[in-house]
């Protein structure tokens, strides 16, 4: 949904604004939902955006991920159109096509943390209504405190841009699950019936060979847990905190097989957000 919303509202570039752009305050500080006040109808007239301060993160790299959470509310009445604060941000990847011209060059130059504003006016081939957008942008990698893993784990180093690398493991693999903090967040904490949102790498005890990495995939991924998810994973990040890296170590009996194989997995989870569990699973709970 979230790319039909921004295909159909954000398609014109932005540009350089020609005339004084109808006024908006948008108030809420960093890591807090956006409040957006403003009188409707707004005219919009040409798209710009504007940003609100530059965030202290890596500078955004053109085709790689990007991790946002926006407002989206009509110019003409106000209303909101869609909003991810309440649950997760949206992975993407920075081109064009995937985020429209509008927002792509927006985001063009901007680093991680950084809060934008776009005025957007209704096209005949976009939208019939005019919008106004805030956008936060995300980390795509844990930022927390290193912590001192345990002896006889496989010893992970992190690239440049955070995709954890997995030394290929030695000795017998343990035979219940491993949970080790590598990194400790300061976010929200995970828990039962969360929807998540992370990077991930994985790999085989047996010999070290990869089997899944969302960086490999492009990007962050959002699943809820317990939904279709390996146990050992749902398990293992149950009571993490968002912001922090962990390595899982699955043996068979905790959901490690893949593909009809038996093998004990490794994986080293970056976890970038947690939005609490939907009402209807805290019912079925109670």
């Amino acid at each position: 949904m979230l790319v039909a919303v921004l295909a159909t509202a954000l398609l014109v570039g932005c540009s350089p604004r020609s005339e004084p752009a109808p006024e908006v305050d948008v108030t809420g500080g960093a890591g807090e939902e956006p409040s957006l006040e403003y009188t409707p109808p707004l005219t919009i007239s040409e798209a710009t955006s504007e940003v609100l301060w530059e965030g202290t993160g890596p500078e955004l790299e053109d085709s790689g991920p990007v991790l946002l959470d926006y407002r989206l509310q009509r110019a003409d009445d106000g209303s909101l159109v869609e909003e991810t604060y309440s649950t997760v941000p949206k992975p993407f990847t920075l081109t064009p096509e995937v985020l429209s011209a509008d927002l792509h060059e927006a985001l063009d130059g901007r680093t991680v943390g950084s809060r934008l504003l776009l005025l957007l006016p209704a096209t005949s081939d976009t939208s019939s209504f005019a919008s106004v957008m805030v956008v936060d942008v995300r980390p795509t990698r844990a930022w927390g405190e290193p912590v001192e893993p345990r002896e006889g784990l496989p010893a992970v180093t992190l690239a440049e841009d955070g995709e954890p690398l997995i030394e290929t493991p030695q000795g017998d693999p343990p035979r219940s699950l491993v949970v080790q903090a590598l990194l400790r967040g300061d976010g929200d904490q995970v828990v039962e019936g969360s929807t998540v949102t992370v990077q991930y790498t994985g790999v085989r005890w047996s010999d070290g060979s990869m089997y899944d990495s969302s960086w490999v995939q492009g990007g962050p991924e959002s699943f809820d847990l317990g939904s279709g998810v390996l146990p050992g994973l749902a398990e293992g990040l149950l009571e993490q905190t968002v912001g922090s890296q962990v390595m899982l170590v699955i043996p068979p009996e905790s959901g490690g097989a893949v593909g009809g194989e038996e093998d004990t997995l490794v994986l080293v989870v970056d976890i970038l957000a947690t939005s609490a569990p939907a009402p209807d699973a805290l019912t079925e709970e109670g």
